[in-house]
């Protein structure tokens, strides 16, 4: 079943990258959620293709969409959806944005009463139609681009490593980010700041970055990409070193090979700058 729910996604991320490509060619039609938070026509116009085939397909599952046009439903299913990952990037003309398109299966095995149910991802799907490049991944298959498995890199060392993150275009100045940003800039090959996790966590995934990190990104933001990056051999957690949950504040995704590098960092950090908004 995983795989029909594979194909569908794969399926659905192709028709809506084509809606985003045909936007692209046009002036950003912009309307924002927050200040500076920017949403445009795209956005909306993909997500509205999303959300009909995905219900077409699954009537009963769930679907979360960043824009808000999903629904909730009984079932254990849920379907996380970016239409437009990167809309800053996509409103100025950057090519740098994609589709992404989850399903995870809500696990009711909570520990005691107090423990929030867990999320298995089962599939996920990263679209970037500017570059007609298609990462999926099914659990326990591995992950793909455009047909081919990938894997994550061989890079040993965080010296020898390139990085990627993320800022919030909201509650800037609530962000810790700036001071992890400076410190793992200093300490390996460099930092790049593309404005799309989704396709972050792709591109560790297939070796092009060998780490990640970022603050207070939402389900839709991560839950494809955190799939790409363990199909594909890496490791995914928070910075003490459990595992990640959908929508935690805190998402450290690597080749695995420099995890316990980038966490040791991470710590000495949280140490140089403390206060409530460093997660430890």
């Amino acid at each position: 079943m995983t795989d029909n729910y594979l194909a569908v996604a794969m399926e659905i991320a192709r028709e809506a990258g084509a809606i985003l490509r045909e936007e692209a060619k046009h002036p950003a039609q912009i309307s924002y959620k927050r200040e500076v938070d920017i949403v445009t026509q795209a956005d909306k116009r993909s997500e509205k293709l999303i959300v009909e085939r995905l219900t077409k397909y699954f009537p009963t599952h769930s679907i979360a969409a960043e824009e808000g046009t999903g629904h909730e439903s009984a079932s254990e299913f849920c379907w996380h959806v970016d239409p437009l990952d990167g809309t800053t990037n996509f409103a100025h003309g950057y090519p740098c944005f994609c589709v992404s398109i989850a399903l995870a299966q809500q696990n009711s095995y909570a520990l005691d009463a107090a423990e929030a149910p867990r999320d298995t991802i089962l599939c996920g799907v990263v679209y970037d139609p500017m570059h007609e490049e298609l990462f999926a991944a099914a659990r326990g298959a591995g992950a793909t681009l455009n047909g081919a498995k990938i894997q994550v890199s061989h890079n040993a060392t965080l010296a020898t490593s390139l990085l990627c993150t993320g800022f919030p275009v909201h509650e800037r100045f609530a962000s810790p980010n700036i001071h992890y940003y400076s410190d793992f800039t200093m300490r390996s090959h460099g930092v790049r700041r593309d404005g799309s996790a989704a396709l972050d966590l792709a591109n560790v995934a297939c070796g092009r970055f060998d780490g990640f990190w970022e603050f207070g990104l939402k389900k839709w933001d991560t839950a494809a990409g955190v799939l790409l990056v363990q199909e594909a051999g890496g490791q995914v957690s928070d910075f003490a070193g459990r595992p990640y949950e959908l929508g935690g504040p805190v998402i450290l995704a690597t080749n695995k090979l420099i995890h316990e590098e980038m966490r040791s960092v991470a710590d000495e950090i949280a140490v140089l700058y403390p206060g409530p908004t460093l997660p430890r």
